[in-house]
């Protein structure tokens, strides 16, 4: 069975942000880079997102968006899960012109455009 695992929310001060989640819900914070800093309930995954450029931010929305831009799945089969998607009306989304993203193993856009990663390792601080 899939589980959902993570959740990204693109935000204009990673910092501000992290210490919004941390004190109101107690999050901690398991890992940060450049772009993404995540923290977790020890189940899930929320990660931070900031992307300096539009390239970065990898598709339409570009480096300004704010909101919820993609939340993360724990699957057994990539392959399998992928087809599945697709069948159901789903579509591979790849990025464009943004760096690989660890563990973002592969994107989707569902059939209202929402987009979600599907990973067999999942994220940093996820169960």
């Amino acid at each position: 069975m899939s589980k959902l695992r993570h959740i990204a929310i693109s935000v204009p001060d990673k910092e501000a942000a992290a210490l919004f989640y941390e004190k109101s819900f107690g999050l901690k914070r398991v890992s940060e880079s450049a772009i993404a800093t995540r923290l977790s309930d020890g189940t899930v995954n929320l990660t931070l997102l900031s992307f300096p450029t539009d390239a970065d931010a990898g598709d339409e929305r570009g480096k300004d968006f704010v909101g919820l831009h993609h939340f993360g799945v724990i699957v057994d089969d990539l392959d399998a899960t992928g087809a599945t998607i697709e069948a159901e009306g789903g579509t591979y989304q790849p990025s464009v012109g943004a760096a690989p993203v660890e563990n973002a193993e592969r994107k989707y856009r569902d059939p209202n455009g929402v987009v979600f990663d599907i990973s067999v390792s999942g994220w940093d601080g996820a169960r």
